[in-house]
């Protein structure tokens, strides 16, 4: 494979990135393919299957204790393909309070923060995958750090690998 910007021959491995374009901060992924250019540093990743990575990504987002921060509540709405103003006539709320959830100007109540995981839980028909008894361990306790998670791509698919602890 060739460089786009100067032609020159790309090298191949696999490496561990950090997953900026998900929007979330602590998100990595694990040996996942890396194109980079040894002439002009220009570089590549590659990234198969990318609505299951996007799948596998936020059902690790619901599956956490602690509530949902501001980052992972925008990243679960852009998920579900929702503008703030769906989200917010899906939520029963405004979209000024959509913003402030968003922004971190607001918190996110308890039972609104519930109302999003299920609804990510329904979308993907994979209550099988989220009992339902997670819920009661979702701590009251306000916390600003979004989930540190890494993904890794085998064979059979995304999978989720935790990285550290669940903010």
């Amino acid at each position: 494979m060739k460089c786009r910007e100067c032609g020159g021959k790309m090298k191949v491995a696999r490496e561990t990135v950090k997953y900026d374009a998900s929007g979330l901060p602590g998100v990595t992924l694990l040996n996942v393919e890396v194109r980079r250019c040894p002439q002009c540093g220009e570089w590549a990743l590659v990234l198969p299957k990318l609505e299951e990575l996007h799948r596998v990504l936020a059902l690790a987002v619901v599956r956490k204790p602690a509530p949902l921060a501001r980052e992972e509540i925008r990243f679960l709405r852009k998920h579900m393909g929702w503008s703030a103003a769906d989200f917010a006539r899906h939520m029963g709320k405004s979209p000024e309070t959509i913003s402030r959830w968003e922004t971190g100007k607001m918190a996110m109540g308890a039972t609104a923060d519930r109302l999003l995981r299920m609804m990510v839980v329904l979308r993907e028909k994979a209550a099988y995958e989220y009992s339902l008894d997670l819920l009661a361990t979702i701590q009251p306790k306000r916390t600003t750090r979004p989930l540190k998670v890494g993904l890794t791509l085998s064979d059979s698919g995304w999978s989720e690998q935790r990285t550290g602890t669940d903010g």
